[in-house]
């Protein structure tokens, strides 16, 4: 069995589920355990750091013969919930696709980004540095990342998520919201007491509805489309003979790189004061929860030519968020390069096996003249 696709067997069979989506999940803690001995094993000078109390990242760094430039490999290691698999951290191979939750999301780019690191002992690698960073969190809040890049830099970076072994250049960021309209609670048969939250809130999703509307009828970029935005959770009332005094919506906006935090907030908060100018007595607050940005690096940006050279690709933008922001943000200029499969968060995952060799192989070859500048 060839090395990469052993490595993605025992990481799939590693339970990494993060905590954060699923209160008392296992949480990265093993899977960070093995790589950090796998990497060891291959001659890298190995760090391993907590990212949050239990939350370890993995960092293993190979030296060149000589001086030069260096590239970070960067993949998460935590993977969504299990709910509704039969047998998710048993990993099985048919008709050449590796099944199992994380097989595609990602630790086929994990498994891929090491071994390309075991390629680059054999023969040694003449010059640069050779960063292969492994990150917990991604599929929550990015503490993983947000820790690495204090911590590490380098003058290029590639996040291995699945991308079809095509070369990421940009994605999408993405901005929570909540929303709480203000009603009055009165007994349901008495109306000139009451003052109806939900039906309020209900003003506030026509008025957003017609903005997501003219967000996607803007000039769209033309690798990632159009921003956009949606109602995600909706809660109101107390009981059914009752008039709710409160209704609460959480929102989640799309992003594209030329659109700030301050310009989405704008957005919202112009939306509801033209609510309150049409009628005094509605009452509305906003709340932003979380953010996080888009990414884009230029096409003619040296890294994704040189990765195209020796892997022979188009340059595409993701719909999904990705670590590639964070280490851009930090300067370190990066693209999204992985295998292809299918079946991301859903019950059934998998990978297409030649998909992580070729990636590997890529991968090291990259690496190697990427250094050598």
């Amino acid at each position: 069995m060839d090395a990469a696709v052993k490595l993605l067997r025992d990481l799939v069979a590693i339970d990494s589920v993060n905590p954060s989506l699923v209160p008392g999940a296992a949480g990265e803690g093993a899977i960070a355990q093995a790589i950090a001995g796998h990497l060891r094993a291959l001659g890298l000078d190995v760090e391993v750091h907590d990212a949050a109390p239990g939350r370890p990242n993995v960092v293993g760094v190979l030296e060149g013969r000589r001086r030069g430039r260096s590239i970070m490999f960067c993949g998460h290691v935590d993977t969504v919930g299990v709910e509704g698999m039969t047998a998710p951290f048993d990993p099985v191979e048919r008709d050449g696709r590796l099944y199992g939750r994380g097989a595609q999301d990602m630790k086929s780019g994990i498994a891929a980004m090491i071994d390309a690191a075991r390629l680059l002992t054999q023969p040694a690698l003449e010059a640069g540095r050779v960063i292969v960073a492994a990150v917990v969190d991604e599929e929550y809040a990015s503490v993983g990342a947000d820790a690495l890049v204090t911590r590490w830099r380098a003058d290029a970076g590639v996040v291995t998520e699945p991308t079809d072994l095509q070369i990421g250049i940009a994605h999408k960021g993405f901005a929570w919201f909540e929303v709480k309209t203000k009603g009055r609670a009165a007994h349901g048969s008495r109306p000139r007491e009451g003052r109806d939250a939900i039906l309020r809130m209900g003003r506030v999703l026509h008025a957003l509805e017609s903005l997501d509307r003219t967000i996607q009828a803007r000039p769209a970029h033309p690798l990632l489309g159009t921003a956009s935005l949606h109602a995600s959770l909706i809660e109101g009332g107390r009981e059914l003979s009752s008039y709710p005094d409160s209704c609460t919506l959480k929102l989640e906006r799309r992003t594209l790189p030329d659109e700030s935090d301050a310009v989405v907030n704008r957005e919202l908060a112009s939306l509801l004061d033209e609510l309150r100018r049409r009628d005094p007595e509605f009452e509305s607050s906003t709340t932003p929860l979380f953010s996080r940005p888009a990414y884009e690096v230029a096409s003619e940006h040296e890294l994704p030519r040189l990765l195209a050279r020796v892997h022979d690709t188009k340059c595409v933008g993701m719909s999904f968020w990705t670590d590639a922001a964070v280490l851009g943000s930090a300067g370190i200029p990066s693209v999204l390069f992985g295998p292809g499969g299918a079946g991301l968060h859903s019950t059934e995952e998998y990978v297409n096996v030649d998909d992580v060799l070729r990636c590997r192989d890529s991968l090291a070859a990259l690496a190697r003249a990427w250094t050598a500048v």
